[in-house]
Order: structure tokens, then C-alpha cells, then sequence
């Protein structure tokens, strides 16, 4: 008999979550209230994407500061762990990254700001290109109008010269530019009010030739947040919007049954023939953000799922025993 799961996949909250998978076994990495002894990122381990156990905290770090979006690339023989560490309501988050020689950690701060110029910044995605070269994905804010932008937060990319240090180059991938990338009407912000638009959580596919960035827009705790993505002949650019981008392409709140699907990372089935979408979503009692996956589909070159499910789904092929 085939086997099964039904989201969310792991009973506690688990926001942002990134899965790496390395040597055979899934990590999964998340934004979590804070552990034991100043524990950051929850850090679950699995062999089949369904059955998931806590392994730990990745950082340990007490403290007052909150800590958002980790994910992780393995890279020179040790793995490298991109984060945000700032304030609550996010408006003073900066971007950093830890390393380690184990996946599960715990991983130490480098002790550098990845952009130091920027007065925000989080959500960073690495992507390795397949001629080797490493990319860094990540959200800052822009404050200028621009064709038909919106004001907020938005994606850029640059490379990665070493693991722990940007060319300092970025390049514009994705600004909101619709009414569903709303994130608060009359928001304060750089001592000035704005109605706020967000596309942030950038993930990166490869599919027939072309760099597929994935993003989540929105308010992160209202219906309006979802999943779509712009499109590219090569990481750094330039990116351009499919047909129907005026709303979320690719998922999307279900009233009364899943609240704000989104901030979503990829990953294959065991046996490597299926891709995967990881994402969080609430419930509808908006108890947490859970840990949700569901399988990744391409008609010719346009991706799709049935996510976000609520309902029993066949499980990732090639179920490792």
C-alpha cells in the first residue's frame, strides 16, 4: 500500500521552512519561537518528507532579538546557514550567516552583516548555478515609484564570491506591483506613511533552460498572502512577469480551510523523480504557521500544484525503508 500524509506534516510551528537535502536525508530548517537556552531554528530531520523528528536547534543564541527564514547551502564541505536577526515588527532585521561542519549544528556566526548598507534586509535564498557559481536571493526595501511598482519590500540577487561575503552588485528580481502584494494600508515606515506592498521569500527552480524565482506576496497572517514567480534567462536577470501575474499563480489561500500558503523552498522525492513544494500555511483557527508540502507539477513551461491540500495525498515517490 502506497503511503500517505495529510499537511501539515509536523505538528509545531515551523514558519519560513527551508529543506535540504544532503546525503539521502531531508533538513528542515524554520522561524520558531525561541527553544531552550536561547535556541534558534528548529532543526527536523527525515527520510521521506512525511515522517519528520526534532533534532535540535541550529543556532543557540540568547537573547531579546528575533530571528527569521534560515536556509541552508552546503558548499566546501560545510554548511552555511543565511538568516535574519532584528526586531519583532521587522523593520530593523539584517542579514547574516552562520556555518557549521553538520547540518543539524550547531552553527556559529561569521560575525558579518551580509549587506551592511542596507537599513533592512531578510530572506535570503542561496542558489548555486550549475556551472558552480553561488547567487544569494534576498529582500530589501525600495522606496521609489518605478514603472508600476509599488512601495515595500521587494527581491534582488547577487553573487556570492565566497559563502560569507556579496559582490555587492545587486540586481533588481521581483518589486510588488499588484493589489494582492498588499501588506498594511498606512504603514509607517522610514519616518514617512506608506500603503505597503511585499513580495519577499524568494526560492529559485531551474526548468527547461530558464530560472523560475518563486515568491511569496502579501501580508504573512491575512488571506491575501500566496505563491507566484517571475521568470529569467539567467540568475542575475533580467526577470519578467508570466500572463495572469496580477494575481497568485501558483497558490493561494482556501477560505475555511487554509489561511496564507507561502514562504516556500524545494526539494525532490526520495527517489529524485518528483519535484516539491515545502511551505508553511495556518489554520483556519490561526493557531501557528505548520510545515506543509505538496508535490510540484510543470504543463510544458508553467508550474502548478494542487496545494495548498488539507486532505490525505499520495506520498513523495521512492520511499526510502
Amino acid at each position: 500500500m502506497q503511503k500517505t500524509y495529510c499537511n501539515p506534516v509536523y505538528p509545531e510551528i515551523m514558519a519560513d521552512p527551508f529543506v535540504l537535502r544532503h546525503e539521502g536525508r531531508y533538513y528542515a530548517y524554520g522561524t520558531a519561537p525561541e527553544g531552550p537556552g536561547g535556541g534558534r531554528f528548529p532543526v527536523l530531520v527525515s527520510n521521506d518528507m512525511v515522517d519528520w523528528h526534532r533534532a535540535g536547534y541550529a543556532l543557540l543564541e540568547p537573547g531579546g532579538e528575533h530571528y527569521w527564514a534560515p536556509e541552508v547551502a552546503y558548499s566546501e564541505g560545510k554548511f552555511w546557514m543565511y538568516y535574519s536577526r532584528g526586531d519583532f515588527e521587522g523593520k530593523t532585521h539584517k542579514l547574516r550567516v552562520a556555518v557549521s561542519n553538520d547540518p543539524i549544528g550547531p552553527f556559529q556566526d561569521c560575525g558579518v552583516l551580509l549587506v551592511p548598507d542596507q537599513p533592512f534586509s531578510i530572506d535570503a535564498h542561496p542558489f548555486r548555478d550549475t556551472d558552480g557559481q553561488w547567487y544569494l536571493y534576498y529582500c530589501v526595501d525600495f522606496l521609489e515609484f518605478e514603472d508600476d511598482h509599488r512601495i515595500g519590500t521587494g527581491i534582488v540577487v547577487d553573487r556570492l564570491p565566497a559563502m560569507d561575503r556579496l559582490a555587492g552588485e545587486p540586481r533588481t528580481v521581483a518589486r510588488p506591483h499588484a493589489d494582492w502584494h498588499l501588506f498594511k494600508k498606512g504603514r509607517t515606515m522610514y519616518d514617512a506613511v506608506y500603503d505597503w506592498h511585499t513580495v519577499e521569500g524568494a526560492s529559485v527552480l531551474v526548468h527547461g533552460g530558464k530560472y523560475y524565482c518563486f515568491y511569496s506576496g502579501g501580508a504573512w497572517e491575512k488571506e491575501n498572502y500566496g505563491v507566484s514567480y517571475v521568470i529569467a534567462e539567467h540568475p542575475l536577470g533580467p526577470y519578467r512577469r508570466p500572463e495572469g501575474s496580477q494575481e497568485a499563480l501558483l497558490m493561494r489561500s482556501r477560505p475555511g480551510q487554509v489561511i496564507g500558503p507561502g514562504h516556500n523552498s524545494f526539494t525532490t522525492s526520495p527517489d529524485g523523480s518528483q519535484d516539491w513544494i515545502v511551505y508553511h500555511a495556518w489554520d483556519t483557527a490561526m493557531t501557528g504557521r505548520r510545515m506543509c508540502i505538496d508535490r510540484l507539477v510543470w504543463d510544458g513551461d508553467r508550474p502548478s500544484t494542487d496545494g495548498p491540500t488539507f486532505t490525505r495525498q499520495p506520498a513523495p515517490a521512492g520511499l526510502v525503508t
